[in-house]
């Protein structure tokens, strides 16, 4: 059983970092991200604390208990491995450490008690001013044991000072695309991948565009000899 929030000791949560230090959460307002535009919906006045992200206390549902344990079972380094475990409407979702990752793959893969043979996705999010752990960029793998009937979800968490990845394709060939797609649209580099170039974008594109930093009205594109606006600046209002 991993140590700390995992295991469920404790007040049970990842504090956010902007907890630490000040006592307070920041908060955030708005709905939107907008500012400045005539809202009168109501939603800019909202003001939002960041979230304090919960572990599921051990044992877990009757699904995701045995599934969790036939793990520890099989990779006696999980206590090391795991920053927390989250189960929420019967789908358990495992934080693990990026160095560590390939391994927890591998065995989720190889074990006999588990057979996750096939990985049906890698995902990205970019959590910009909310991960509790103060690192934003996420990659996520969407497993499923076609032996069991089961599906499981591995998360590893990046900041985009630093946003390296081991590559999964070398325990599921299947990762190939999907992590040439996440670095294309998230900036998640995927070390040791066979050919990590755009998949979606132009080679030489700037950026990446589904990051939450990314401009909301686009930039011009070049179509044909013409010049396209953003979307912000092809209709103005009086």
């Amino acid at each position: 059983m991993p140590e700390g929030p995992a295991a469920g000791g404790g007040p049970g949560g990842v504090v956010p970092a902007a907890l630490k230090g000040s006592g307070a959460p920041t908060p955030r307002t708005g709905m939107f991200g907008g500012g400045g535009t005539g809202d009168t919906s109501g939603f800019g006045g909202l003001v939002r604390g960041l979230p304090v992200v919960p572990s599921t206390p051990r044992p877990f549902d009757a699904a995701n208990e045995p599934v969790y344990a036939s793990l520890e079972r099989a990779y006696p380094q999980l206590g090391d491995a795991v920053e927390r475990v989250v189960v929420d409407r019967g789908e358990m979702t495992i934080f693990v450490r990026r160095e560590a990752l390939l391994e927890v793959l591998r065995t989720l893969r190889d074990s006999e008690e588990l057979r996750y043979e096939l990985l049906s996705s890698v995902s990205g999010v970019d959590y910009l001013g909310i991960d509790p752990t103060g690192r934003r960029l996420h990659s996520v793998y969407h497993l499923t044991s076609l032996t069991y009937r089961r599906r499981l979800r591995v998360e590893v968490s990046v900041t985009d000072d630093d946003p390296r990845v081991p590559s999964a394709t070398p325990v599921y060939p299947t990762a190939d695309w999907h992590e040439r797609e996440t670095w294309d649209m998230f900036g998640i580099v995927y070390e040791g991948h066979p050919g990590l170039t755009r998949i979606m974008m132009p080679d030489d594109w700037n950026g990446h565009p589904q990051r939450k930093d990314y401009p909301l009205g686009g930039i011009p594109v070049e179509y044909k000899g013409a010049t396209v606006p953003p979307p912000d600046l092809r209709r103005h209002y009086a």
